[in-house]
């Protein structure tokens, strides 16, 4: 990995991803953290102890017991910001306001609308915008897009199809945060349908569908199964399924006039399967890794960003993309038509 300046990091909130992202800065090389804020001075105390147990960085962080405490600190360069998507632009503002840069958990936001004005302070004060979508880090994907572009071994793409769902417990309902909807006001769609319209639009080199139709196939005021379909320019279609009531899988295909490629793991390699992916029956044996995941190279990613200027990051219009397209998938599920987009 190519050695970058460090940022000094700070986390906004105790979620539990924060573990996860805990160790991707840690093994990226690029990354120091300094503090962890919750409202809970003994929540965060409580986080560092055991991931510093498990996890050590040479200087343990600080627990900070508010969130205003770790924006204000000058020791801190980007802040992590995982809190509940519909309490989340304050924050991404105020970080962006303190000239700190920003790593945004998804869905963004509550809707395109509030995403561009969180983009918009971004913009204003100089810092770089991105959302935590890890596998568009993930080495694999260059190599796919080769074979993408190649001409021939996929062709001219005419379907993209994927699906990302676990089956949740029995208490999940109503206690999860992302089934409560003044949190998660989009529900499975909008914490597992990101990373598929993420990949959709990645296949499609961004280029946005003209018509989606959505449909949430549960009872209940809580997204928790979700389908969509979207039409392309050129008779081009894709599909996806989202599910907190399905068994888990993570899958994308992506058919063309000569072939296919499938990703049975397209989100996060997972350990059992041997395979990168699958292009035409052929499968492609699993890379020796960098020696470390792709959460870690999300934060050199990020890192490097920052020292390469964040005004010519094209991570913030990704981000809205996927928002604007998230957000008509949703407007046609609840009106029962579909959505056209210009």
């Amino acid at each position: 990995m190519t050695k970058i300046p460090p940022l000094r990091w700070g986390i906004l909130g105790a979620a539990r991803i924060v573990r996860r992202n805990w160790q991707g800065m840690r093994n990226s090389g690029a990354a120091e953290l300094v503090a962890i804020a919750s409202r809970d001075l003994e929540k965060a105390q409580s986080l560092i102890e055991g991931l510093q147990a498990e996890f050590p960085w040479p200087h343990l962080p600080t627990a900070l017991g508010s969130y205003e405490a770790l924006i204000a600190r000058a020791d801190v360069d980007a802040i992590y910001i995982p809190l509940p998507t519909g309490v989340r632009k304050e924050w991404v503002i105020r970080a962006a306001e303190a000239g700190k840069h920003v790593l945004c958990e998804k869905p963004c936001a509550t809707g395109a609308a509030e995403l561009r004005e969180m983009i918009s302070a971004c913009s204003r004060h100089g810092v770089l915008f991105m959302d935590g979508v890890m596998f568009m880090h993930d080495p694999r994907y260059q190599k796919l897009r080769h074979i993408l572009n190649d001409g021939s071994s996929v062709g001219a793409i005419k379907r993209i199809t994927s699906a990302f769902s676990y089956r949740a417990g029995d208490d999940f309902a109503g206690n999860d945060i992302r089934s409560q909807v003044a949190l998660e006001p989009t529900g499975c769609l909008g914490d597992l349908g990101w990373y598929c319209l993420r990949a959709t639009l990645w296949a499609m080199n961004w280029e946005m569908p003209r018509r989606v139709s959505g449909r949430v196939l549960n009872d209940g005021t809580s997204i928790m199964d979700f389908s969509a379909e979207l039409d392309f320019s050129g008779s081009i279609t894709a599909a996806f399924h989202c599910s907190f009531r399905a068994p888990k899988q993570m899958w994308f295909n992506v058919s063309g006039s000569e072939g296919y490629v499938r990703v049975s793991d397209f989100i996060s390699p997972v350990a059992e399967n041997d395979t990168d992916w699958e292009l035409n029956y052929k499968r492609e044996p699993r890379a020796a890794g960098p020696g470390v995941g792709i959460e870690a190279l999300m934060f050199a990613r990020f890192a490097a960003e920052v020292a390469s200027g964040a005004g010519n990051s094209p991570w913030a219009e990704i981000s809205l993309k996927t928002q604007v397209l998230l957000d008509a998938c949703e407007r046609s599920a609840r009106t029962g038509l579909p959505e056209f987009l210009e």
